[in-house]
């Protein structure tokens, strides 16, 4: 039995994210995500005006009249939500912890999937892979992956992309469209990403909030490791230590996004502190020009 206040928040969260797919990214994902290509549909009598290259001549020699063939998009897509929910998730020192708007955005792709009459699959994973759901489409089947998101307890504390990946390589036996959204916090996993974005549409979103990046002068602070259980004191007073701290941050940073380009994996970055609708915009638009 679900909670009351699991289906509270899910109502909540499908009101927003069925708006912002009616009113944002309705159109932007269609034209983004386009399908396979075309596909033969049927033939017709040749009218004048009609490209002469789509002369069916077997037909035309079988009846002795001109026939053209008439092709439609082949329109339907698999969209995987491979979705971090490991205990590094759990953060964030604006308003939102990085998985609550891991859930919206997952909500809002999975929305804009069902709208487009595709198929939309789900794999929760932290060390290990938690939770599959097997893609499907419907406006219920989209609810149920909301549900899922809010009222799944992850076992695992740690993450693995690589387990993720593996698994993901497994079931989906098609090219299928992928939004991989984690803060990518892990090691060892750029020889499954490789794999996964060659053969898939792979598609980075990774989350982070602004104080894992700079850490603000608030004294003598401890800082407790959700994955590792690990608790230690930081001197945030020092001048150099905070220095220190953001420089190794830059440099983990600049080395992750040098791997991205390196293998063409296309990543959007989405801080706590801001609203992720531009970025994921601003995204599409730059895909769609790019396609």
């Amino acid at each position: 039995m679900i909670p009351k206040e699991i289906l509270k928040k899910v109502r909540r969260i499908e009101i927003r994210t069925r708006g912002l797919v009616n009113d944002v990214f309705g159109g932007e994902y269609h034209s983004v995500f386009k399908g396979r290509g075309m596909t033969f549909s049927e033939v017709r009598e040749y009218q004048p005006g009609d490209d002469i290259r789509l002369i069916d001549w077997n037909v035309t020699a079988r009846t002795g009249n001109p026939f053209v063939k008439i092709f439609e998009e082949e329109r339907e897509l698999t969209v995987f939500l491979v979705i971090d929910v490991s205990r590094s998730g759990h953060f964030g020192s604006i308003e939102k912890f990085k998985t609550e708007i891991g859930v919206e955005i997952a909500s809002v792709l999975g929305f804009s999937a069902i709208k487009n009459n595709d198929k939309v699959g789900v794999i929760l994973f932290s060390d290990d892979v938690e939770k599959y759901i097997a893609p499907k489409k419907g406006k219920s089947h989209v609810l149920r992956v909301v549900r899922e998101l809010l009222y799944h307890k992850p076992q695992g504390r740690k993450t693995s992309i690589r387990n993720a990946l593996d698994f993901l390589l497994k079931v989906a036996k098609r090219r299928s469209v992928v939004f991989l959204i984690s803060d990518f916090l892990d090691e060892d996993y750029w020889k499954l990403l490789r794999m996964a974005n060659r053969k898939h549409d792979l598609i980075g979103i990774q989350l982070y909030d602004p104080a894992e990046k700079t850490i603000p002068d608030i004294g003598l602070i401890k800082v407790h490791d959700p994955e590792t259980e690990e608790e230690f004191w930081i001197d945030t007073q020092s001048h150099e230590d905070r220095k220190a701290y953001e420089k190794h941050m830059e440099i983990q940073a600049s080395a992750f996004k040098k791997e991205c380009d390196k293998i063409r994996f296309d990543l959007i970055p989405v801080s706590t502190k801001e609203d992720y609708v531009e970025p994921l915009m601003k995204y599409f638009r730059t895909r769609e020009k790019r396609y």
